[in-house]
């Protein structure tokens, strides 16, 4: 079979330019429409064990696909280097992604690194990782150990059929909910279950993944399926609205609407009425949350990328391997973020009926990471 090749970086995109000034970074950077920089969302690899049909097609991302090379990839010292930086200008909260960051061999030293760092006011990061959960049972200890706050796991749904048909690797329920009850019991909580709800595909395992997780510790969060990539063959007719799960969901359990628990969260929060825990619903589709958006993210080999649903990154890696100092490489970053003025899921809300075909192609959930 021929090499497929879809559009995951942008090759040979320039660094960002270094400013001429450069100013001590003072923990308050904000963007050209006010936003500060509180997270930064780190992509360790962009391999991953399952093929889930909205993010790694089997069709895109088979035996044959060309994944990058180790050699590509920032090293833990690399991105441990790029995360003091940014923590300098204001983030608070590193969340690890992938692919399945869980592929990446010893990660659990990364989270000890990353652990130590602290903000200029001396406190300690909320340090987290979003997973499938299929080596979570195994990996939740060490994790926690070494200095991981919190997990993040995706499940779609409790039906086996269902699952294994949206994984695409014969991947069982149980083996997730061991994950899940794993890191829970280490203390890596509380946990969030996310759930993409696709149309046709799983949209019937709304009700009972809520009646499922209706008072336990975790926290259920129900996500629109997003237009991110060009792999996943994304189309509105396919998205099921937030407000709809809301209501197929108060039906039979009724909610009651809850307060942010800060500016810039991405879910909106709902409670039972009966006080059985709470649920997220995340409406980048419909509702989009753009207006509050204090992410960055770090692809997996070095590119900084403004927006989830962006098309080019800024290439970060060649000013560390090309032995740009601390001062330069925070500069840029501060100079990047000053510039930003993305808002891309607001201005599809009100313009899409379908996809831009002529926008350029967004990069990979797989490789900047969710």
């Amino acid at each position: 079979m021929a090499e497929k090749i879809i559009m995951l970086s942008d090759g040979r995109a320039p660094p960002p330019a270094i400013p001429a000034r450069l100013d001590a970074p003072t923990g308050l950077l904000a963007d050209a429409l006010g936003r500060p920089l509180h997270d930064l969302r780190i992509s360790v690899t962009d391999r991953c064990n399952f093929r889930c049909v909205y993010c790694m097609p089997k069709e895109v991302f088979d035996k044959d696909y060309a994944y990058l090379p180790h050699a590509s990839l920032l090293s833990f010292e690399e991105i441990t280097r790029i995360a003091t930086l940014f923590v300098a200008h204001g983030v608070e909260k590193l969340r690890l992604t992938g692919g399945e960051p869980l592929l990446r061999k010893n990660l659990e030293r990364l989270v000890g690194m990353l652990s130590a760092l602290r903000t200029p006011g001396g406190r300690a990061l909320d340090i987290t990782l979003t997973t499938n959960g299929s080596l979570l049972a195994k990996k939740a200890q060490s994790l926690k150990d070494a200095g991981l706050s919190r997990v993040t796991v995706s499940l779609d749904s409790l039906d086996d059929a269902t699952f294994k048909r949206m994984n695409d690797v014969d991947f069982a329920v149980a083996d997730v909910l061991a994950g899940i009850d794993a890191a829970h019991a280490v203390g890596l909580g509380p946990v969030k279950i996310n759930m993409v709800v696709k149309a046709g595909m799983n949209d019937q395992e709304i009700v009972p993944m809520a009646r499922h997780f209706k008072g336990s510790p975790y926290i259920l969060r129900f996500i629109e399926y997003m237009d991110v990539g060009a792999s996943n063959g994304w189309n509105l007719a396919e998205v099921i609205p937030s407000a709809d799960v809301a209501r197929r969901i108060s039906a039979e359990m009724p909610l009651l609407p809850l307060q942010a628990n800060y500016n810039g969260e991405t879910a909106s929060r709902w409670r039972y009425a009966d006080g059985g825990g709470e649920i997220g619903l995340i409406s980048s589709v419909t509702q989009a949350f753009c207006k509050d958006c204090s992410r960055a993210r770090l692809s997996t080999e070095g590119k900084l990328y403004t927006c989830l649903f962006a098309s080019r990154g800024h290439d970060l890696r060649a000013l560390l391997r090309d032995g740009r100092s601390d001062a330069e490489i925070s500069g840029a970053i501060g100079a990047l973020w000053n510039v930003r003025a993305d808002r891309y899921s607001e201005t599809r809300t009100i313009n899409t009926s379908g996809i831009d075909e002529h926008r350029e192609k967004r990069v990979e959930m797989s490789y900047i990471g969710g």
